[in-house]
């Protein structure tokens, strides 16, 4: 039983996926066949600045074709409870149903309970004492689909999660935001610098909403950015 830490790798994506957005930008203004605008694709600067402006008009479509696939680990399953709300994404978690957790519950501590000592170690206590109540009913014969009624949100999980480009930028915009729980954040920041190891150009659109549009239309800001209703005001 210990404390886990966060751990995502990038384990599919497309070996072309800068020619495969530009080819399906092209694709819809060009009476040339799609593999002849693969074939012929100009040089990077050339296909990304197509790219930004198809983007950019709202026609993210040519983005739905890049689909991406992360294994996550040692997340808590309150952060993957959240994740499992975004749409457009396939999952395959680690079943508390039929995974019976041996030796104690692996968990994750929320940074704020673990910045206080006395917290932290009341959240360690209780987290040993459902340990022990779980390992107890297995032993009585409960199958671990009813032992595990009493597992903790910060019980620690496991994924497999495949988007595609559209959606994780969209996610992006969302769970990076500060307002975001820190640990989803973390997440999300990290599956975010594993795309962007090798494709730079996405640095530009995996960033908190407010940062992409330059303002924010949350009600509730952190007071970084301006707000979309006081951008209205200053058009009447």
């Amino acid at each position: 039983m210990a404390e886990k830490k966060l751990r995502v790798d990038l384990i599919s994506k497309p070996e072309n996926i800068l020619k495969t957005i530009y080819t399906a930008c092209k694709t819809c203004y060009s009476a040339k066949l799609p593999i002849e605008i693969f074939d012929e694709a100009p040089e990077n600067d050339k296909m990304l600045s197509l790219i930004e402006k198809v983007i950019s008009s709202g026609h993210y479509s040519t983005i739905e074709h890049i689909q991406l696939t992360f294994a996550i680990s040692n997340v808590s399953r309150a952060c993957t409870h959240q994740l499992v709300r975004h749409r457009h994404i396939s999952f395959s978690q680690k079943s508390q149903r039929y995974v019976r957790e041996k030796g104690g519950i692996d968990y994750i501590i929320p940074e704020k309970i673990k910045n206080s000592a006395q917290l932290k170690k009341k959240f360690e206590d209780f987290i040993n004492a459902t340990s022990d109540l779980y390992q107890e009913f297995l032993d009585a014969g409960i199958p671990a689909e009813d032992a595990r009624s009493i597992l903790p949100n910060a019980a620690s999980s496991s994924l497999i999660a495949s988007l595609n480009l559209r959606e994780l930028i969209h996610l992006a915009n969302l769970r990076l935001c500060t307002r975001a729980q820190l640990e989803i954040r973390l997440m999300v920041k990290a599956m975010c610098d594993e795309v962007i190891k090798t494709e730079s150009w996405l640095s530009d659109y995996l960033v908190p909403k407010c940062i992409r549009f330059g303002y924010c239309d949350e009600e509730k800001s952190c007071g970084s950015m301006i707000g979309k209703s006081e951008i209205l005001k200053e058009r009447v």
